[in-house]
């Protein structure tokens, strides 16, 4: 389950993430709402997480989740840029966040 609660903490993250570009464009209050409850619940779970899963981690891959998706929720709702080099490093991210979980 505590791996479950990351993968969710990392989609909260990456919400609230494209809610803060989104805040940029609109300035509506339900946007800062839904910025603070995204990331309260993504630490939230995160925290659960961290009871069961070690802190190194735990952070290694929710941060992962977040770096990844908000990079690829910017390049597909946000018109960011898609070059090759941007994408090798987003799967050197991936890469990196398996081989610390493979090697622990």
């Amino acid at each position: 389950m505590a791996w479950v609660a990351i993968i969710l903490a990392g989609f909260c993250e990456v919400f609230g993430v494209a809610m803060m570009n989104r805040f940029q464009l609109d300035r509506k209050l339900s946007t800062v709402l839904l910025l603070i409850i995204s990331f309260g619940v993504s630490l939230l779970l995160l925290s659960y997480a961290m009871n069961t899963v070690a802190m190194g981690i735990a952070y290694a891959v929710w941060t992962g989740i977040g770096t990844v998706g908000g990079a690829l929720v910017g390049m597909i709702f946000f018109g960011e840029s898609t070059n090759w080099r941007r994408i090798l490093f987003i799967v050197m991210i991936l890469t990196a966040a398996v081989g610390l979980k493979l090697a622990s």
